[in-house]
């Protein structure tokens, strides 16, 4: 049977690149309030089309070396690429109808609950109790984020109407599924043998072309000045282009139901950044949920000692090598058991 690619290198390297793509997404929220009449759709748009376009051109080589792989692969390519497109636009546009709180914690924070349900529907694999323990620190955190951020603004504008609250939360767990089936198809391509390069740059520059058309409706505000443009570039080029090269190289050594729980740091960084940049002030259950997901990242990342020991003795892990990366903690391989370590 193939071997996952990237096998033998470490997962906690896989798990740090995740986690420094969550970083640079973390940044989008704050850097889409210097553009402020710059629609969701025209945002989303920006965003995963230019950047996954710089992807798509970033690895041309990769694509053109691999394009017989990806043909035969081109069912997964396609669903990809389709989440690709649908996840800006439902992302974004959820926060804008349910506000920012409400929007990401849904979108972000189901994620992962979407991604695990593929997986064991469709790979067979076998959740441990340590995964589902921190995916759970991961969604209470996010949770007491969004509580946090809702008593803040409670104060502000009036809140949405219910109609469009229920919207952006529907908006939300479409973002959540498309999240986790890009991830799932750009991870299951990956682990094919296909180099993480080529598969991101397929999956990301179908998606990207997919939502040119979008741009083109919606995109005029971002020419509208130069912060506006700043802010579309900036966009599309840090957290997109380079947040999502990250990913990929995050994907070739973890499962996608660990990376997206990991990027549960997401909405951490914004909420912090809310308060540095932008002056937000954040109430003690919004820090509390931040700890939170900060105990569900070290319990995600720590190796687990059974592993430690294995590799100590230079005894392969089930479904790895001897140092045990193929299988990182959360996921085990069909026909594994669930120990929870």
């Amino acid at each position: 049977m193939r071997r996952p690619a990237g096998h033998g290198r470490s997962a906690g390297t896989g798990a740090l690149c995740v986690l420094a793509a969550s970083v640079l997404w973390g940044t989008t929220g704050t850097a889409a309030t210097f553009a402020p009449e710059v629609g969701p759709l025209a945002v989303g748009a920006v965003a995963m089309g230019l950047g996954g376009l710089l992807q798509a051109l970033a690895a041309a080589a990769p694509l053109a070396r691999h394009a017989p792989g990806l043909r035969a692969r081109r069912g997964t390519v396609l669903l990809g690429a389709a989440s690709v497109a649908v996840y800006p636009l439902a992302f974004y546009s959820s926060m804008r109808l349910a506000g920012v709180a409400v929007g990401t914690v849904v979108s972000i924070g189901t994620a992962p609950l979407a991604s695990a349900l593929i997986e064991r529907v469709v790979d067979r694999r076998r959740l441990t109790r340590r995964w589902t323990g921190a995916a759970a620190l991961g969604l209470l955190g996010t949770v007491l984020l969004c509580v946090a951020e809702a008593g803040r603004s409670a104060g502000g504008a009036g809140p949405a109407s219910a109609g469009g609250t229920l919207l952006g939360v529907g908006l939300g767990l479409v973002a959540a599924v498309t999240y986790a089936l890009y991830s799932w198809a750009a991870h299951r391509l990956i682990s094919g043998g296909l180099p993480s390069r080529a598969a991101m740059g397929a999956v990301f520059g179908l998606g990207g072309l997919l939502l040119l058309p979008v741009l083109s409706a919606t995109g005029a505000p971002l020419l509208g000045s130069w912060s506006n443009a700043a802010v579309g570039t900036y966009m599309a080029v840090v957290p997109m282009f380079a947040g999502y090269v990250l990913f990929g190289r995050g994907l070739a050594r973890v499962p996608a139901s660990t990376a997206t729980t990991l990027s549960l740091l997401e909405p951490a960084v914004a909420a912090v950044l809310a308060v540095l940049v932008v002056g937000e002030r954040l109430p003690a259950a919004g820090w509390a949920g931040i700890v939170l997901v900060i105990a569900c990242l070290a319990v995600l990342t720590t190796p687990a000692p059974a592993a430690r020991r294995r590799r100590r003795s230079g005894v392969p892990v089930p479904g790895g090598g001897a140092r045990g990366t193929a299988h990182p903690a959360g996921v085990l391989p069909p026909g594994a058991d669930a120990d929870g370590g």
